[in-house]
């Protein structure tokens, strides 16, 4: 599947637009290690699926998401909309991507972007995005600020990574995150979940709702991301994502297709 079709074909070569990054010790890169199971603590090689070990922190934020997003998505196959208390913490990673896939369903590819932006604004307090822009005006620290948060608050979601220096319009600045191997696309395999339910929502929340410029730029090769706070994104149809195919032998998602129109997904079994 991709943002605009579902055709099965394999992965295209690598984009050449990407942020230049410098990652290591010689650009003084942050780590923090989430919870990989792996006996490396790296996350798998390409064409295996990493194992982690999710605490309490991690399942609370997977719980939190899945029930925000619930609300929108279609029932599970053969089940009823189930209710659980909030005290249920009834989600691991695989049910927090399932959710997601059901969001998709009958739902175009902008549906699924403003999906993501009312589950992002239902977490925040009334107000809360004005509050940012004062607070972190589109600035170098700003940047750096907000890339070295995203490295612990968002393991959970992504997996490991680490903030690197990038270049800002001609500015050096350690306002970059390099993600090793991302977790939702390694467990999703689906570029459309990717771009509409992960980059494309991401970047203009933080864009448009708090003022400061968000780039991500993800390698379909080997699954990793580069985020560059304070680099404007492309449009959509100057996006290379736009014409990205999907994975043709590990998304699990093939049962979606488009309708006849093309503009929105319905399940095949």
């Amino acid at each position: 599947m991709v943002a605009l079709s579902l055709q099965g074909v394999q992965p295209s070569p690598p984009q050449p637009q990407r942020p230049s990054l410098r990652s290591g010790k010689a650009a003084g890169a942050i780590r923090i290690r989430c919870g990989i199971a792996e006996p490396s603590g790296e996350p798998a090689p390409l064409g295996q699926k990493t194992r982690y070990n999710d605490g309490i922190f991690e399942k609370a934020f997977m719980t939190l998401f899945a029930r925000k997003m619930e609300k929108f998505a279609d029932p599970a196959a053969g089940k009823g909309r189930e209710k659980k208390g909030w005290w249920d913490w009834g989600y691991d990673y695989e049910s927090f991507v399932d959710v997601s896939r059901r969001v998709m369903q009958r739902r175009s590819r902008i549906q699924q972007q403003q999906v993501v932006r009312e589950v992002l604004l239902s977490m925040l307090p009334p107000g809360a995005p004005a509050q940012f822009r004062k607070l972190f005006p589109p600035t170098k620290w700003a940047a750096e600020f907000n890339a070295a948060l995203t490295v612990p608050f968002f393991d959970w979601l992504v997996g490991p990574s680490e903030v690197v220096e990038v270049e800002v319009n001609g500015m050096k600045q350690k306002s970059g995150v390099h993600i090793k191997k991302c977790r939702y696309l390694e467990n999703s395999g689906c570029v459309g979940m990717c771009v509409n339910m992960c980059k494309i929502p991401t970047q203009d929340f933080f864009t448009n709702e708090f003022g400061l410029p968000l780039t991500m730029t993800p390698n379909f090769e080997d699954m990793s991301c580069d985020m560059v706070y304070g680099q404007a994104p492309p449009t959509f149809e100057e996006d290379p994502v736009s014409k990205q195919p999907c994975y043709a032998d590990i998304c699990k998602y093939d049962p979606l297709v488009l309708n006849e129109s093309k503009d929105f997904y319905i399940l095949t079994r």
